[in-house]
């Protein structure tokens, strides 16, 4: 084999282009790489380790090739690349949402927008009017009181004025329904009907039932079935998704025939969002029957689908986190409540034990202080039994918490999920628990600051799905209705909170490696902002949206205001 070897003017004209190549002055005759698109003149946010902001960024084969100075950017430049001017415009990472059901409140009766309850109502009312003849008008979940002026329920009574003899029930997130008379008759739910362990009837001050039904009371309601998810609904979604700048999602508990349409949408080619897929069993029967004969894995997948682990709730929601203090009246019931427990200590244990000799790792839903103590106690099992630490349990929410609990979090490596529930729901969780609990729920800035990973998101449909919401709830404690709660609670730090939004969401996942930053080898998953979230006065944050979103280097949502 002959192997030709560069003359001396061959080798000298070699090191003169490459000098020129890595001169913010001179461009190469030709392309280092031609990238398929070379992005110039933004200001890029890359959430690396050294929070570096630069210029410009080329994108080849959907991964970035380069990341640096506009100048340096046109030696990716070839005769086929696509040239982006980002004319000043402030581009940063994909955002990830750290748990995240689904993008909006479902099929039913559109409550979102309300904002009172004579809204409410009139909806109810127009529904009743055109409702055919045994049907039960049903709402979507993505609601809740604290967003209605009068700042509370409505009750069963008040349903049934609003639509007399038609079957009414509100859903609200996912752990209630708030049901009219006629609806209470259909079901037949009287105060003698026997309330389930980890469920809740209330009966009102007036001695009649409120409406309400809670977390394992729920199946006493036959809801009409809800349409069986689809690859057109995930699309429909992702959709919704991208235009909030979102790329990537960790969806908290599906069971595996769901799974399946997550997997059937990337095979199709048609995803548009990254998907880490925690799997819930409701309990260890299930997980027995369901998963472990599944063919399922840990961890299994890939960039666009993967296997995180499997979820587990102990406590119920905003009404029934476990505390270890009581709730206040009426509510509390005299000192005697304190919340839903919905796994005894022993049963949890097992659980948690059994899943971690089988590979998996768990997420527990743990709203109040005595459910983290529950699954402290538990995650302590599996660690005894075969350790857990290093494999990234993480605990979900954790709304109230306590500080000796902190160092048995450490000890297990235990990461946090944490989303902006206060920001919405503040003033019913303040008549819950107290002005002194509820202005502490999520206490993000102590999270930070005692090293934890946190990882922030939304909890969607319970709070809506925007992720400048979040970020602008961590940032200032303010809320919707009730004003700022627990300040010193708010995290100064900007770049802290997009890092929570972005590159701690991919540590969570265990893909820190391939995406959550701007950085050369890594997915080109990013979005350009309306305006400039580290210099923008506060206020203005919840307000942001994204104008262009990009997985993958393709562009999969764009404003009608973005022109480069």
């Amino acid at each position: 084999m002959n192997v030709r070897t560069p003359s001396t003017p061959c080798l000298l004209a070699a090191a003169i282009a490459t000098l020129a190549a890595g001169c913010s002055h001179v461009a190469p005759t030709s392309p280092v790489v031609a990238a398929d698109a070379v992005y110039t003149n933004g200001k890029v946010v890359t959430v690396d380790k050294q929070s570096s902001i630069v210029q410009a960024f080329a994108v080849k084969d959907g991964k970035y090739v380069f990341v640096g100075s506009t100048a340096q950017a046109q030696a990716y430049v070839g005769p086929s690349t696509q040239v982006v001017d980002l004319k000043g415009r402030t581009t940063i990472p994909g955002l990830a949402d750290s748990h995240l059901h689904t993008a909006g409140g479902g099929p039913g009766l559109d409550l979102s927008k309300t904002r009172s309850l004579g809204e409410v109502y009139a909806v109810l009312r127009d529904a009743a009017r055109n409702a055919a003849p045994g049907a039960v008008l049903v709402s979507n979940s993505d609601w809740h009181e604290a967003q209605f002026k009068e700042q509370r329920l409505p009750t069963a009574a008040e349903l049934e004025a609003a639509a007399p003899g038609v079957p009414v029930v509100l859903v609200r997130g996912g752990h209630s329904y708030f049901l009219n008379e006629t609806a209470l008759a259909r079901y037949k739910i009287t105060k003698a009907t026997p309330v389930p362990a980890g469920g809740a009837i209330p009966v009102g001050s007036d001695g009649k039932l409120t409406g309400e039904i809670t977390d394992t009371a729920k199946p006493l309601v036959a809801l009409p079935p809800t349409p069986a998810p689809s690859v057109a609904g995930l699309e429909a979604q992702q959709k919704i998704l991208n235009s909030y700048g979102l790329t990537s999602i960790r969806v908290p508990g599906i069971s595996v025939a769901n799974y399946r349409v997550f997997q059937q949408l990337r095979d199709a080619g048609k995803a548009t969002v990254r998907y880490s897929i925690l799997l819930r069993p409701r309990d260890l029967a299930d997980f027995r029957a369901s998963v472990a004969p599944s063919g399922v894995k840990p961890g299994e997948g890939d960039d666009w689908v993967r296997i995180w682990g499997i979820k587990v709730a102990v406590d119920g929601g905003f009404e029934g986190g476990l505390m270890t203090k009581p709730y206040l009246d009426p509510l509390g019931k005299n000192g005697t409540y304190y919340g839903l427990r919905l796994l005894d200590q022993p049963s949890f244990n097992e659980y948690v034990v059994t899943l971690n000799r089988a590979g998996w790792r768990s997420a527990v839903h743990a709203v109040g202080d005595a459910a983290i103590d529950q699954a402290l106690t538990g995650y302590e099992a599996a660690n005894a039994d075969q350790p857990i630490v290093g494999k990234g349990w993480v605990i979900e929410h954790a709304f109230i918490s306590r500080p000796d609990q902190y160092p048995r979090m450490k000890r297990l490596g235990v990461n946090l999920s944490v989303q902006d529930h206060l920001y919405l729901a503040a003033p019913v969780l303040k008549a819950y628990w107290g002005m002194d609990r509820a202005s502490q729920v999520t206490p993000v800035k102590t999270y930070v600051d005692e090293g934890f990973l946190v990882a922030g998101g939304t909890d969607s449909p319970v709070i809506p799905l925007s992720p400048f919401w979040v970020m602008y709830h961590f940032l200032t404690r303010d809320t919707i209705s009730d004003g700022v709660y627990g300040a010193n609670q708010a995290v100064a730090s900007r770049d802290t909170v997009l890092r929570m939004m972005t590159i701690n969401n991919a540590l969570l996942t265990d893909e820190a490696a391939i995406k959550g930053s701007i950085e050369t080898g890594k997915l080109a998953d990013f979005a350009v902002l309306s305006a400039d979230y580290l210099t923008i006065p506060a206020k203005e944050v919840q307000d942001l949206k994204a104008v262009a979103t990009y997985v993958g280097g393709r562009q999969v949502y764009r404003d009608a205001s973005f022109a480069p």
